[in-house]
């Protein structure tokens, strides 16, 4: 007999502080990368999540 999944709750907790020695006045220039990596992060799970309901409208 198959199971099937109804929900599937996943939680992620992302640390942005650096793990290492505190950030010199030399390094907050890459603030600005920081911020482009996340909006390319939030750019593709946009991209998958609207590949996954173009999937659902398929079925």
């Amino acid at each position: 007999m198959p199971i099937e999944i109804k929900e599937l709750h996943i939680h992620v907790e992302v640390n942005t502080t650096p793990a290492g020695p505190a950030p010199t006045g030399r390094q907050s220039s890459a603030g600005g990368a920081k911020d482009n990596d996340i909006e390319a992060i939030i750019a593709e799970c946009v991209e998958q999540v609207l590949q996954i309901l173009q999937n659902k409208k398929e079925r």
